[in-house]
């Protein structure tokens, strides 16, 4: 280390003497006035600036000093295998999922529920998504209505019609459809909100405020989606199956009667609780995706988009996975639910 001091006269000479043994070689050349300023210097990673004055307009020397000793401890280190490794966005994505799902679980069983905000989120996931559920399953059911119609007549099975049509709306088609809409928008809702509030830091001032976010933002969307989308899936149904026998009748001649009847021997309890517990695993993969992305979104304004779209195909993956495990588990072997209506 040295001591740099002194003043500088117009058209004099400035020499840097170090103030130990260590000499530094080189001398320093002004023709105007300058102000040295007082800094213990580095022997390397030092740099000498001039720059103007602010308060008399003279040029004045300003050290900007870079100390090397971090650099070259980090050079001495000996790397390992994982030194240099960071874990995929999706990995720790991916765990974020599971731990966000065991805290939402703990929270609910210990009565850590803020009710207020659960109430608000069921009023937007239930009553505000029913119109845009009721209005696709009305179609799908008119749709799939005419495939079936159209193939059994010419096989003489009218009167299956309608039991076949129950069982495809209550197993498969009205939890899967439901949970498809609410995936769109209630979960591409949740992902922006919370990426919003992570990147904006809204979430590190409900810590500072002493309100934990998984509390106040999490658990009130999971327990929301879980309550509201199983009670989608039983009014899509109904009216799935209200739209079918109505075209049937209408365009096809099939007695709405024919239709009822048929439904009704070959549906079983089973398959309304089937449908609902695929509803409540539906809404929570929807709701607990879109919350993970949400609250592990970086990158301001374009990592909100990202992380909405990316929680929204991730759903909808979730949901056609968890669809087929859960249909494996539930239905196996040959079925005889249709012996009735033929």
């Amino acid at each position: 280390m040295f001591l740099l001091s002194g003043f500088v006269k117009p058209g004099g000479r400035l020499k840097l003497n170090p103030s130990n043994s260590t000499q530094l070689a080189g001398k320093l050349v002004f023709k105007g006035g300058f102000q040295i300023r007082k800094r213990l210097l580095p022997l390397q990673g030092t740099r000498l600036f001039v720059m103007p004055k602010s308060d008399d307009g003279h040029p004045c020397v300003a050290v900007s000093e870079e100390s090397t000793d971090a650099k070259l401890a980090s050079s001495l280190e000996p790397e390992t295998l994982f030194s240099k490794w960071s874990p995929p966005r999706y990995l720790w994505r991916g765990l974020t999922v599971l731990i966000l799902t065991g805290q939402v679980i703990i929270r609910t069983l210990k009565g850590k529920v803020h009710w207020k905000n659960t109430l608000q989120q069921l009023e937007r996931v239930g009553p505000k998504s029913v119109g845009v559920c009721l209005l696709t399953s009305a179609f799908v059911g008119m749709a799939f209505t005419i495939q079936f119609v159209r193939e059994f007549t010419r096989l003489g099975l009218n009167r299956s019609v309608g039991g076949v049509l129950a069982l495809a709306f209550s197993r498969e088609l009205s939890p899967v459809i439901t949970a498809i809409v609410v995936a769109g928008r209630i979960g591409s809702a949740f992902a922006a909100e919370l990426g919003t509030m992570q990147v904006s830091e809204q979430t590190d001032t409900l810590r500072v405020l002493g309100a934990d976010p998984v509390d106040y933002l999490v658990t009130p969307r999971v327990i929301a989606s879980c309550i509201a989308v199983p009670i989608l899936t039983l009014i899509c149904f109904t009216v799935g199956m209200a739209s079918s026998a109505l075209l049937a009748d209408g365009v096809y001649g099939i007695s709405i009667n024919i239709i009822l009847d048929s439904a009704q021997r070959a549906l079983r309890s089973w398959d309304i609780i089937s449908a609902l517990i695929k509803s409540q695993v539906f809404g929570l993969i929807i709701s607990v995706v879109s919350c993970a992305w949400g609250v592990t979104t970086l990158g301001g304004a374009k990592g909100v988009g990202e992380s909405t779209t990316s929680a929204v195909v991730l759903s909808l993956v979730g949901i056609f996975i968890a669809d087929f495990a859960l249909s494996c588990c539930f239905f196996q072997g040959a079925g005889d639910s249709l012996k009735n209506c033929v």
